[in-house]
């Protein structure tokens, strides 16, 4: 009976094993392959990831709390204290308490419970709060600018690895396609249609094709590296990459452009918003010459050792605090408001001119590559004809080697045109989306 049961619990188990060893081939067929990291992946990780982001984040969460730190006056404050104190009376003051002997020392309690709450300011608590709002508003505009930042940083680095890959390939055709011309010039010599110098100039050409291969493999290497650390993840492995080196028209105009980037741009609006935290930092220090009306209460209890329970007492009023004279702080510290207010007028005016200046540069780079886009597709035809009919004659026996050679320098120059135009364009068209205030 033990081996019937033993030998049935082993059949099932194997006939677990088997289901769930189809249950994992069937998933590993339908898991699909390691994806291509596409560039709204790259972003994202780049947005989760990336350093600078996350201090421009530690800057607003700072700049939040200096907004709560000024709003604190506009509630109660609640104090406890308590002190205990040791003392000796002296002979002279014996009379002051007959049930005390002078020389002797004494326990002393105080435990108070005080409460104060400001009325009225002439506004400067308000003006402080609006203040830290304005820079708080000023560091989220300045945090989203850094996100824009780190988006271009990471498109451009995709596309420079994008290009890297294709410049590669090219070298990588060119070094076969010059293998092919050496193998046809030792063919020829061989047969004695051709001279020496046709095989010796087929090996130079290999050669500096395989040289510009190592160059072209080591820049793409470092365009990876690049790329991870855009990323803000060194170590990420990078497979694929989507295909997005292709051109797509950007539809729009300067005019609309410039307006977008003057209403929308970030790092433009941050600065407005310092400019207004510091006109209300100087309506701050300008309150400062006005009373302050407060209210105060205590309750507390004293006495010493000998008059427990301790006496009770409380007391409640207001007070009016009115600064006459602070040996010219508060002038001083109106100086300095207006100051910082014009700094922050002369910094908003600066970065308005540069945002005009960044849309008509990157407007201009864009209409520029889009030219150069559509030219280099007709050099790259042409100097593949070229070289198909620079082929053909040296198959013939009329034309040279050398002949063959440009032509074959002339097609990889061409392509290396359209990738560097493609690149450029792509980059072109992030730096304008950057410079109109949009990913």
């Amino acid at each position: 009976m033990r081996a019937t049961v033993k030998a049935g619990g082993i059949g099932l188990l194997c006939g677990f094993l088997c289901v769930m060893m189809w249950c994992s081939k069937v998933a590993a067929e339908e898991s699909p392959s390691p994806a291509v990291l596409a560039l709204a992946e790259a972003v994202r990780l780049a947005l989760g990831h990336q350093p600078t982001l996350l201090a421009a984040k530690g800057a607003t969460q700072s700049q939040q709390a200096l907004v709560g730190v000024a709003k604190s006056n506009f509630f109660p404050q609640l104090n406890f204290d308590a002190s205990y104190q040791r003392l000796t009376l002296d002979q002279s003051r014996k009379g002051t308490n007959p049930a005390m002997t002078s020389g002797e020392s004494y326990n002393n309690y105080n435990a108070r419970i005080s409460l104060q709450q400001l009325l009225f300011d002439f506004g400067k608590t308000g003006a402080s709060v609006e203040s830290a709002t304005e820079n708080l508003k000023g560091s989220k505009l300045s945090e989203e600018n850094s996100r824009q930042t780190v988006v271009i940083n990471v498109k451009v680095a995709y596309y420079a690895l994008l290009a890297a890959r294709h410049l590669l390939q090219v070298q990588e055709e060119t070094v076969r396609q010059s293998k092919e011309h050496l193998d046809q010039a030792q063919g020829f010599y061989e047969a004695g249609t051709r001279t020496k110098f046709d095989v010796t100039n087929a090996e130079v050409t290999l050669t500096n094709a395989q040289l510009d291969l190592i160059r072209a493999k080591n820049v793409v290497e470092i365009a990876r590296v690049t790329l991870a650390n855009a990323m803000g993840v060194p170590d990420y492995p990078i497979g694929e990459l989507e295909e997005l080196l292709t051109f797509e028209k950007m539809e729009v105009t300067e005019e609309q452009a410039l307006k977008e980037g003057l209403a929308a741009r970030p790092d433009l609006q941050s600065l407005a918003a310092q400019r207004q935290s510091a006109e209300a930092a100087v309506r701050s220090a300008q309150r400062t010459n006005f009373p302050v009306l407060s209210a105060t209460a205590n309750y507390g209890y004293y006495g010493g050792e000998s008059n427990f329970p301790l006496a009770y007492n409380w007391d409640a009023g207001m007070s009016l605090t009115l600064p006459i004279f602070s040996g010219f702080l508060i002038q001083s510290q109106v100086a300095q408001a207006r100051a910082n207010l014009m700094v922050a007028g002369a910094n908003e005016e600066s970065i308005r001119q540069d945002v005009i200046l960044d849309v008509h540069r990157s407007f201009s780079t864009l209409v520029e590559t889009e030219e150069r886009v559509k030219t280099a597709e007709v050099v790259v035809r042409q100097a593949q004809e070229n070289l198909d009919l620079a082929n053909g004659r040296f198959q013939a026996g009329i034309g040279t080697s050398l002949e063959q050679t440009d032509a074959q320098v002339l097609l990889a120059n061409a392509k290396t045109t359209r990738i560097q135009a493609l690149f450029d364009y792509r980059v072109a068209a992030a730096a304008l989306l950057k410079a109109m205030g949009r990913e």
